[in-house]
């Protein structure tokens, strides 16, 4: 597929997200659903977004999706590049470690705070549930997104907005970082048995283990996409 047939592939069924516009619409709201694309995997790295193609399938104002992109830069998922567009950014590898680094501080420290068992953990269980249904169907993309589910998971635990909201952007730039592994079946799949590792300590009350399991998880993570980065740098 060329990169016009793959740029129009990846805006294939935004018409479907017109409806979550409601009647308000806002700049916001635009940018959660391109944010949510991004995360999902539908739009790669590099992808020159048209605002005719998005504007259209929105049925949004050319201000009002500008201003959405706007939001987007500032939260460096977009790049704006003179004379010739807007584009998802390509992240280098002091990227993915500051990403890593903040995971670090905020995954770490929601399990770190939970108080007494049990816990709420069905956003968990379903993000599993949903990684072993990708790994099934061999549908690695879904595997990933399942894998960025169940971090958002961790992070719900510490019951803050503030901290989802952050995280929102962190992770969907992750996506961006996950479209560097040559192989995602070879990446994805051992981090899924870790995550039910995870699940397995947070459902007997163990939220210490979980959290050693999880810093481990990260650690060994970032290292295999520094790896990658750094040797399709070189």
């Amino acid at each position: 597929m060329g990169k016009n047939g793959a740029g129009q592939a990846a805006f294939a069924g935004l018409a479907d997200d017109r409806a979550l516009l409601g009647r308000t619409s806002t700049a916001e709201r635009v940018a959660d659903i391109l944010r949510t694309r991004i995360t999902d995997g539908f739009i790669l790295p590099g992808s020159r977004l048209s605002e005719d193609s998005i504007g259209g399938a929105l049925g949004i104002s050319r201000n009002t999706l500008r201003e959405a992109f706007r939001l987007l830069t500032h939260e460096r998922l977009l790049v704006h590049e003179l004379n010739r567009g807007v584009f998802v950014r390509v992240l280098a590898v002091d990227d993915v470690v500051d990403i890593y680094r903040v995971r670090q501080l905020v995954e770490c420290a929601a399990l770190r705070g939970l108080g007494e068992p049990p816990y709420p953990l069905d956003a968990l269980r379903q993000a599993v549930a949903a990684g072993e249904q990708a790994d099934r169907d061999a549908a690695w993309r879904d595997l990933g997104t399942a894998n960025i589910r169940f971090h958002q998971g961790i992070v719900a635990l510490a019951g803050s907005p503030r901290t989802d909201e952050l995280m929102r952007g962190v992770l969907a730039e992750l996506r961006l970082v996950f479209h560097m592994m040559d192989d995602p079946r070879r990446f994805h799949e051992p981090y899924l048995d870790r995550n039910r590792q995870m699940l397995r300590a947070l459902e007997d009350g163990d939220a210490p283990g979980a959290e050693r399991l999880l810093a481990a998880y990260l650690e060994d993570s970032l290292a295999q996409l520094s790896e990658a980065y750094t040797q399709r740098i070189g």
